[in-house]
């Protein structure tokens, strides 16, 4: 039996997040989500917040552990794109991907890790991108973000490992979601033929992985990156 624990994901109104929300609400633990809008699934507390905005950040924490108690798990998913090529790539582009994907962990994390260096116990879980390490024409901004969360992840390692807590970057490549499902047939098929598992993700097969690296099983597992990319990107 997985002790319950308090849990918090960001951008967790749809996609991957709200596919992870759900998992954790089935697997027992207390679940709240930042949105910017929308709703977290049913049976989650949803409290507004923007990544951005450290200020928001503070407000929604303390309803999160007004209500929970202290955060245990926390899963830094919110993020956003702007895919062009560099050459036509704006400095705002670049900066706006930046402060979400990757500033906005930094927000989030600095404020949500205190209960957990209190308590001596918390997991800290980044959702990168294959993109990340394998790079992408017209994602230099997103590629870049992604990738920075894993020297963060192992820097936070080094810091806080002797704490109880771990700090892991889950990595999926494509995933069936509205996207990619807006994606023209012939672009869907390329992408295919390049995966070797030979189709796309489901979101649920991502938030099992955050479950586990989660779970009290994997207590011994930090400054990891977990791909969950059908054997998309091997060799990193």
């Amino acid at each position: 039996m997985t002790t319950a624990r308090t849990v918090l994901v960001t951008g967790g109104n749809r996609g991957i997040g709200f596919a992870i929300a759900e998992r954790f609400l089935a697997d027992g633990h207390r679940v709240a989500v930042t949105a910017r809008s929308g709703e977290g699934p049913a049976g989650a507390l949803t409290v507004r917040a923007d990544v951005t905005d450290g200020d928001s950040l503070d407000v929604a924490i303390q309803q999160v552990e007004a209500e929970y108690g202290p955060i245990e798990v926390i899963v830094a998913n919110a993020g956003i794109t702007r895919d062009t090529l560099l050459l036509r790539m704006t400095d705002e582009d670049f900066e706006t991907v930046i402060n979400t994907n990757l500033t906005g962990s930094f927000r989030l994390v600095k404020r949500g890790i205190k209960s957990m260096v209190k308590a001596r116990f918390g997991r800290v879980i980044f959702i990168s991108s294959v993109v990340g390490l394998y790079g992408s024409a017209g994602q230099i901004n997103y590629s870049a973000s992604k990738s920075a969360l894993v020297g963060f992840a192992r820097s936070l390692t080094r810091e806080l490992g002797s704490r109880g807590i771990t700090a892991n970057v889950i990595a999926p490549g494509f995933i069936e979601t509205d996207m990619t499902a807006a994606l023209p047939e012939a672009q869907q098929t390329e992408y295919k033929r390049n995966i070797p598992a030979g189709r796309f993700a489901q979101p649920a097969e991502v938030a099992a992985a955050v479950a586990w690296l989660a779970s009290d099983d994997a207590a011994y597992i930090s400054g990891a990156v977990i791909p969950v990319d059908g054997g998309l990107g091997m060799g990193h």
